[in-house]
């Protein structure tokens, strides 16, 4: 059960209201006012109204998984142990949608009603997320344990997910992995994400088609990130790192950097609703990160974050179970509800949530 944030007085405020939950439903990807979400591997989608507390969920199409893959998504524990169902997803201009799951990458056309493989992943299991632009090219950068420090690509489609080419090669020593890329609308580039030690965390600046790339940051396990948020004035970008305690940073359009929160724990997922920025954090306790508790903090200026939701970790083994965490779903989201998936946490495990969000003028 998630516990709400008590708001405070003497400043505007994020409260959130609960207004539905699906057990067994992960949200992947805003189109609009269209939400994508998952049940195992079926594809699901519905129309979210701002204000609305009434959602209502219908068949997309779905992926035709092996027959050990129907065994393990029978129960959610088993689910949870092989990292089963849709992992991301990117709905592109054309109607085509492409998808992540478990070993490959999956592409659907508009009016078919089964994805089919169109690349199968070699380098660990999937990529963390894809990106796509205006243009109809779809990326993903590989994510995989890597202990040599071998040579990693991006991968690039531009017929709708159906084909792939490496559009650009980060050489061997340079990174371990990949850890997202995020289409930027208002400076019309890409945001790469890269880690985990040293120079190997990166944040850098691309050209849509990759043929320009430049580090922005680096060095630091500051810059070992995997959630950014654009804005029209400046990033936000939350740190992913076990040693060290994890902030909230902005980025201005002309490079300042600032930290503007800190959290409790490492944070892989951000979004933003209207003009309101959201991080959330996982429970992957080490010496620094001592938290058991998933937190969701919230901003409606970017420049005051609170912790505006949190779930307690359940009992199960995290290395084997998953680390408790919740998601937000990729894409443009063109309303005022929040969505966020979390797993295993305590009576919410693998549970999608709604919130409406509303700001508080308080005043003392």
């Amino acid at each position: 059960m998630a516990t709400l944030a008590i708001p405070k007085l003497g400043k505007e405020q994020l409260q959130l209201r609960k207004i539905a939950a699906f057990r067994d439903l992960r949200v992947l990807a805003w189109s609009g006012d269209l939400l994508y979400a998952s049940r195992k591997y079926e594809l699901l989608r519905a129309r979210i109204a701002s204000r609305t507390d009434s959602i209502q969920w219908g068949h997309v199409a779905k992926v035709n998984p092996h027959w050990c893959r129907i065994l393990t998504c029978s129960s959610r524990l088993t689910a949870r142990l092989f990292r089963d169902g849709f992992h991301a997803l990117e709905v592109l201009p054309s109607g085509y949608l492409v998808g992540t799951v478990p070993g490959a990458i999956v592409t659907l056309r508009p009016g078919d009603s089964e994805f089919q493989i169109t690349h199968r992943v070699r380098r660990g299991t999937r990529p963390l997320h894809l990106a796509a632009t205006p243009d109809g090219a779809v990326y993903w950068g590989e994510y995989f344990d890597n202990p040599d420090r071998d040579a990693v690509h991006v991968y690039r489609s531009v017929d709708g997910g159906f084909h792939w080419e490496i559009a650009f090669t980060f050489p061997k020593h340079r990174i371990r992995h990949v850890h997202n890329i995020v289409y930027d609308k208002w400076a019309d580039c890409l945001w790469v994400l890269t880690g985990d030690d040293g120079p190997e965390c990166q944040i850098l600046r691309a050209s849509c088609d990759f043929s320009d790339i430049e580090v922005v940051l680096a060095g630091s396990q500051q810059a070992r990130a995997v959630a950014l948020v654009p804005r029209r004035d400046a990033l936000y970008f939350s740190s992913d790192t076990p040693f060290e305690t994890n902030h909230i940073y902005r980025l201005d359009r002309r490079g300042s950097l600032t930290e503007v929160a800190t959290l409790s724990s490492s944070s892989i997922c951000g979004c933003a609703v209207g003009e309101s920025i959201f991080f959330s954090t996982m429970v992957e306790p080490s010496c620094t990160n001592a938290s058991r508790t998933v937190a969701v903090y919230g901003s409606p200026d970017g420049k005051n974050f609170d912790r505006l939701l949190s779930w307690g970790k359940d009992s199960w083994p995290m290395r084997l179970f998953q680390y408790g965490n919740s998601f937000f779903p990729d894409g443009n989201n063109a309303g005022e509800t929040l969505a966020i998936t979390t797993i295993a946490v305590d009576k919410a495990d693998y549970e999608s949530s709604f919130w409406n969000v509303d700001l508080l003028e308080n005043s003392e």
